[in-house]
């Protein structure tokens, strides 16, 4: 009954409109006092659902990110990828995915890449000729691909859900060969699509201009190497990097750029304050709802429950692969992660899968989730600012959907894509 009440409460709150840091912390003060425990114990658990030291990384990678979109770099890896995949048919659809990749290596938020390379590609498109469906549905889909690559905020979050033993180098090793097939897989399908629709290619600016452009957007995508093999190589921790990573980023945009004003570089602090707060808040109250999930004994029902019907690893992985793909229909992406962890993963350890592997599982799962209504919020800001309806995006979606769920189901299936190069590298 316990439990009936506890996920009730909450699915309630979440359909009615309550935010999810609410309706975490209102649906675990209803058991808590259904089950009659002290109701201090909310805010004990509320208080040590932040205290894990790798979740500083996360409003230092969110800092160094809005330092970077305000800085000048989204137009200089805009540039670069626009002189490299402009020749392919529908040439700005495809600039608009490889910058996706290139950004979400310096963001790693997809919110932070559609807001940014959307936010200048959309328009773009737009004047020079294309559909606002296909320009908003090819960049927001593209914005996955952040995800996946370093410094993921999500793949962070992860590793702290699964109570903070996973290798954060690990994880972010483990999601570059998928967003490269993400990358790949969307490229063919805009292209697909351009065809059908006879878009057009842009000129090719010469050899010289692509060098400058490299030359110009190198130091932002140094940030990415700097992260990652700093990390990889055991020089300074997740943490340690996302403060390195602050300190370049302010060399990077306000020396050698000199784009980052100071009325810019407040309105990043500010901004970036108020997105490190919504993310802790949640994190926060899942820490209660996590915490009443094991008293209550879920994992060991899922796992339970599982082993009845499912005797394969593959099969038990599809099951949560769908349960996951229903609840990204109505739950945004890190709170899925606080609340699905700690359930699921001991569901994929009972059956030897590999933890890496799952946490590229979910998050791949659930940022399909943010381009899915009604609550995506990838979506949302895409189809704001292309200036369309929601319906008007989900009619010609499905193409780029289905490339992205095709990705899935081949990192989902196929360890061995996502684990090979974490091993390459210890190796």
């Amino acid at each position: 009954m316990a439990i009936t009440l506890l996920f009730s409460v909450f699915v309630i709150l979440l359909l009615v409109g309550v935010p999810v840091a609410y309706a975490l912390a209102a649906a675990s003060l209803a058991t808590l006092l259904y089950l009659d425990l002290p109701s201090i114990v909310l805010v004990q658990q509320i208080s040590s659902g932040t205290g894990s030291a790798s979740l500083i990384a996360i409003p230092l990678f969110i800092f160094a990110g809005e330092i970077m979109l305000r800085g000048g770099i989204s137009e200089r890896l805009i540039s670069l990828a626009a002189s490299l995949v402009g020749r392919l048919r529908g040439g700005l659809g495809q600039v608009s995915i490889l910058s996706s990749l290139f950004f979400g290596g310096v963001s790693g938020s997809a919110i932070a890449d559609v807001s940014a390379v959307g936010g200048t590609m959309i328009p773009q498109m737009v004047k020079r000729g294309y559909d606002r469906d296909f320009a908003v549905n090819v960049s927001i889909t593209a914005a996955l691909v952040a995800l996946l690559v370093p410094p993921s905020h999500n793949l962070i979050l992860f590793s702290a859900a699964a109570g903070g033993g996973l290798s954060i180098a690990d994880l972010f090793a483990a999601g570059i060969v998928p967003a490269l097939l993400m990358t790949a897989v969307l490229m063919v399908t805009g292209w697909a699509v351009a065809c059908k629709r006879g878009y057009g290619t842009e000129p090719f600016p010469g050899l010289r201009a692509v060098m400058l452009r490299l030359v110009a957007a190198l130091p932002g995508l140094g940030l990415v190497g700097l992260i990652f093999f700093g990390i990889r190589a055991g020089i300074f921790t997740a943490v340690e990097s996302a403060a390195i990573a602050v300190v370049y980023a302010l060399l990077v945009t306000s020396v050698l750029y000199r784009q980052l004003s100071l009325k810019e570089f407040f309105a990043t602090v500010t901004h970036a304050a108020r997105t490190t707060g919504v993310i802790l808040f949640v994190i926060a109250t899942a820490a209660v709802f996590g915490w009443l999930l094991a008293y209550l004994q879920v994992p060991a029902a899922a796992v339970d429950a599982l082993q009845s019907i499912a005797h394969s690893k593959y099969t038990v992985l599809l099951l949560i692969v769908l349960v996951l793909l229903l609840l990204g229909t109505f739950m945004d992406l890190a709170p899925m992660i606080l609340i699905c962890t700690p359930i699921f993963l001991p569901v994929a350890r009972a059956y030897g899968i590999d933890p890496i592997h799952f946490g590229l599982v979910l998050v791949l799962t659930g940022g399909l989730g943010l381009v899915t209504p009604p609550v995506g919020s990838v979506l949302f800001i895409g189809t704001a600012i292309g200036k369309i309806t929601i319906a008007q995006s989900m009619r010609t979606i499905w193409p780029f959907w289905l490339a992205g769920l095709a990705v899935l189901m081949v990192v989902t299936l196929c360890p061995e894509l996502s684990l090979w190069l974490p091993k390459a590298l210890k190796g």
